[in-house]
């Protein structure tokens, strides 16, 4: 990759951890120029549109970061409690290291622009329908009528995104473990 595209990916990379960790409104086009170590002008050179158009470049470069990886695992085991719990205390490790929390998903960007922006609105929209069909995908490959997988997959991604916010307040993985934990009884009574 040449040094341009070094540089759009810093960018990518800065903004997607403090979207997720400060939100869309905590956080300033200054502090990621400063925190990227890049020079102002490439921000704009790389997104002309500005902020808005920087937050929904962020969320699609998270949703690339994770989706495959979180498919991978999903898909490692047959067991669906095996593989959701897999994923979900691998998330909750990134909490428990402190230094940095990256490539979380968007629930704090999503709930804090919902109702304000409907550009990254809709960005968010597509990249929760995204996780919901890898889960529902892995749902029903496991067994479960396409209908309840479909909506188990809505439960699951709401149970995962609110777990999320408790970790970001608690700074601790341990909100994650408990949805684990609680998600193989929901699944094993659900089938």
């Amino acid at each position: 990759m040449g040094e341009k595209g070094n540089t759009r990916e810093l960018i990518l990379e800065t903004a997607s951890r403090l979207f997720q960790t400060q939100g869309y409104y905590g956080t300033g086009l200054n502090q990621i120029i400063a925190e990227s170590k890049t020079p102002k002008g490439s921000l704009y050179y790389y997104f002309p549109n500005g902020k808005e158009e920087l937050a929904i470049e962020a969320i699609k470069y998270t949703e690339s970061l994770l989706l495959q990886k979180t498919k991978e695992m999903l898909f490692s085991t047959s067991d669906p409690i095996v593989a959701f719990q897999l994923h979900l205390n691998e998330i909750a490790a990134d909490f428990d290291k402190k230094e940095s929390v990256q490539g979380m998903p968007i629930g704090l960007i999503a709930s804090e622009t919902a109702s304000t922006c409907e550009p990254i609105r809709k960005a968010c929209v597509v990249s929760f329908e995204k996780w919901q069909a890898v889960y529902t995908e892995k749902l029903k490959e496991s067994g479960f009528p396409a209908e309840e997988a479909a909506d188990l997959s809505i439960v699951i991604n709401s149970m995962i995104e609110g777990a999320i916010v408790l970790c970001l307040t608690k700074q601790s993985g341990k909100p994650l473990r408990i949805v684990s934990e609680k998600l193989s009884k929901l699944l094993s009574q659900e089938k």
